[in-house]
């Protein structure tokens, strides 16, 4: 089958999606001899136009796990605004070294849903973004040489491709509720309103925080004003250049130092074809 254009289209608040997205969609573009073109839709801006694509077109689209599926403030964008068209499809999830549950099968659903043709699927580990220490560094050498492999071995497939395939079989349950987080105690952790806190002292107002923020939650004009949604996405903690920004909540804490505790072994890729 021939492909006229690779676009890879990804959510990546903290960057770890991105690398591995567009490390595959450089290698697809490269192999297949199409032109690759990239949609960050890390900001609310970025994700108000809708995108439209047809067949000749083949689309890595990426974003990370959150409570075990799809970002549920993410989804709507998957479901209204990308119109497939009859073009092939990658879904790449990635997930904090504890578990990716079923926001690959999400993530396949909804793109078959809405006019594409899934060819091939990954749940890529990277470094989770509560807990640096889980994951570190990741994706590191050894996962980008996977998704280059991955990528390979997609672009293998798509040239022996004589009719748009059968949807790509991956594991989980697209319709399956969020993963519930737990705390030390092994009860539910409940931190939804927990927002990030700012210390004066470190803090310049420099407005960074309110730019990389993907819900334009964080007031511009005052950084420690977090008027609208937090979703835990640690943008803002992970980006904030004098270290200002940081969470407090004890459900938080809880579920962090859960995660610490039980999830340090090193998690690898799977892959579909």
């Amino acid at each position: 089958m021939e492909i006229r254009r690779v676009c890879a289209v990804y959510y990546s608040a903290t960057g770890t999606t991105e690398r591995v997205v567009l490390t595959a969609a450089r290698t697809l573009a490269d192999r297949l001899g199409a032109p690759l073109e990239t949609l960050n839709i890390s900001t609310p801006a970025a994700r108000e136009p809708e995108q439209r694509f047809s067949a000749g077109d083949l689309v890595v689209a990426g974003t990370p796990t959150y409570a075990g599926k799809v970002p549920n403030k993410l989804l709507p964008y998957f479901q209204t605004k990308l119109a497939g068209g009859g073009a092939l499809a990658v879904p790449v999830v990635l997930f904090g070294n504890r578990s990716y549950d079923n926001s690959l099968a999400e993530l396949c659903a909804e793109l078959e849903a809405h006019g594409f043709h899934t060819v091939s699927a990954a749940a890529f580990v990277g470094q989770h973004a509560f807990a640096a220490e889980l994951a570190a560094g990741r994706p590191d050498a050894q996962d980008l040489a996977l998704a280059e492999q991955f990528a390979q071995r997609t672009a293998e497939k798509v040239r022996g491709l004589a009719e748009p395939p059968a949807p790509v079989q991956v594991p989980g349950d697209a319709a399956a509720p969020y993963y519930t987080p737990l705390g030390l105690d092994g009860q539910p952790a409940k931190f939804l309103k927990a927002k990030p806190q700012t210390d004066p002292a470190k803090c310049t107002n420099c407005g960074l925080c309110a730019a990389v923020c993907p819900m334009g939650s964080i007031d511009p004009a005052d950084a420690a004003s977090v008027p609208g949604v937090c979703i835990k996405c640690q943008a803002c903690v992970v980006k904030c250049p004098a270290g200002a920004k940081y969470f407090d909540d004890p459900a938080f804490l809880s579920h962090k130092a859960m995660l610490e505790q039980n999830y340090t072994r090193r998690a690898e890729a799977e892959l579909f074809f």
